[in-house]
């Protein structure tokens, strides 16, 4: 038989390795990092474990050391991998890292229109703008504090109802952290059994599913925009949930009174008045819809995930729970609702819920960050134009930071006097200048919905099971746990 079989098949290997052999060369020459060897168009994502790519990465810098080069599909990438070269870039030159590197999804989504992935001015005054409003709408005040609060009853009420029989919480924590957001944006409480507004959270968790996954992290032909798939149906619902944003919009519109803005929306509605004679403002009727619609999604189903993961791990340690009741009987007791004044006095909680995020590891990944000039990091060159990725569950889990990094423990977070203690490495928020701006509320709400369901509840497996599958049914972008029953069994 002859070696290459047909014509066909021998060019077809012969341009395979002209590839290969002008990328070995165009990598010493620039004095790029090491990586794989890439394929033509699908890259290395042979070598990507879909399941768990976090993981992939972290077995690729153990052979290609912490700085290394990927290929997700048709993009390269640079990959940094550890603690110090995750804070070096995003903490020591932030400065430098402010420009979001592409999500072949959200470009496609948003256009670049909004916060999560705009650059420059753009980018710089919606922000500015957005700490600034949130602040003022109660983000971190006493007043979000108490909307919180009455929307822990909400979720206690929906808790008592199933009377300790199995039950998976994930839709009613999703409710209750979107009708925290829907308070500062909309100004308004979306009620728990509204079909619009069940349909929108489900649109919501299908979204974080799929940019979670591996398929939304990749550059497909644009021919792949015109033919039929789950990816169509993926763009429709974020466009459902555009339209609902379109229409809050427009009934803000109608009823606004410039000097008294209700809330986020009406505050940059009353911006977008002041600035209608600046041909270059950024305050436009596209970034008002793409900043509300980024807020609502980044603040929506994150803080719903990491809430029940809390809760999901809280059952596979029963000391750790049984640590957290005896803090919140003898801080708060039973007779009235927790508040952030407690969280002081709570170190052993503080410390759980901090373990808890860290190793979800919600987005393991980090977003993406797009280099502006060239620059040298551990001796190799990283060209303009190049993508980083700063895995921050490189940080997260670093030997060099935490005891035992792949175990919980909240003793992570605990002074040898049992205070609370910060860890530089801790950025389940990413950190410098493009971390979450929804960290406060989002730790917030985590710790008054965390203690108002343990003041009452204990946590225990349905009958019959013995563990919770803790690992995640996606990992990608995002770590997103397995929707499972639980039960709350009252105390």
């Amino acid at each position: 038989m002859d070696l290459f079989g047909s014509p066909l098949t021998f060019l077809v290997s012969l341009a395979f390795l002209l590839i290969l052999v002008v990328w070995k060369k165009g990598t010493k020459k620039k004095n790029l990092p090491p990586g794989p060897t890439p394929l033509p168009i699908i890259g290395n994502l042979l070598q990507l474990k879909a399941s768990n790519v976090a993981a992939s990465l972290k077995k690729m810098s153990e052979k290609y050391g912490p700085v290394f080069m990927v290929y997700f599909g048709l993009d390269q990438a640079v990959v940094l991998h550890g603690y110090d070269l995750v804070k070096e870039v995003l903490i020591d030159r932030g400065e430098e890292f402010t420009h979001r590197g592409s999500v072949p999804s959200a470009d496609k989504t948003n256009r670049g229109f909004g916060l999560l992935m705009s650059n420059g001015k753009r980018w710089v005054e919606l922000r500015r703008f957005s700490i600034s409003t949130l602040r003022n709408f109660g983000m971190g005040k006493k007043s979000i504090e108490e909307y919180i609060q009455e929307e822990a009853e909400h979720v206690m009420k929906g808790l008592q109802a199933q009377k300790g029989q199995p039950f998976n919480p994930g839709l009613l924590f999703s409710c209750a952290t979107a009708n925290v957001i829907s308070h500062i944006l909309l100004g308004e409480r979306l009620d728990y059994q509204d079909p619009k507004f069940l349909q929108m959270l489900q649109y919501l968790k299908d979204a974080f599913r799929l940019e979670s996954s591996i398929s939304g992290q990749v550059r497909t032909p644009k021919r792949m925009d015109f033919l039929p798939g789950g990816h169509q149906t993926f763009f429709k619902n974020l466009e459902s949930i555009q339209d609902f944003v379109r229409q809050k919009i427009q009934e803000h519109e109608s009823s606004l009174d410039i000097n008294a803005p209700r809330d986020f929306i009406d505050t940059f509605l009353v911006k977008m008045e002041q600035e209608k004679k600046n041909p270059k403002t950024e305050f436009t009727r596209e970034n008002l819809m793409m900043t509300v619609y980024d807020i609502f999604i980044a603040g929506t189903e994150t803080t719903s995930i990491t809430l029940r993961f809390i809760h999901m791990i809280l059952i596979e340690h029963p000391a750790v729970q049984a640590k957290i009741h005896e803090e919140i009987d003898r801080v708060i007791g039973r007779e009235r609702a927790p508040s952030m004044r407690d969280r002081l006095e709570m170190p052993y909680t503080e410390a759980t819920i901090h373990e808890a995020q860290r190793v979800l590891d919600l987005i393991p990944l980090g977003f993406s960050r797009l280099v502006k000039q060239d620059f040298e990091i551990r001796g190799y060159t990283i060209p303009k134009g190049a993508t980083l990725f700063t895995i921050l569950s490189s940080a997260l889990h670093d030997p060099k930071q935490y005891k035992n990094p792949y175990q919980f423990d909240p003793e992570h977070f605990l002074d040898e006097k049992g205070a609370f203690k910060k860890n530089g490495a801790d950025m389940p928020f990413s950190a410098g200048k493009r971390n979450c701006l929804g960290e406060g509320l989002a730790r917030m709400q985590l710790f008054l919905y965390v203690t108002t369901i343990l003041q009452s509840f204990c946590l225990q497996c349905p009958p019959g099971v013995t563990k919770l599958d803790l690992t995640p049914e996606v990992s990608g972008l995002g770590n997103i746990p397995r929707q499972l029953p639980f039960c709350f069994t009252p105390r």
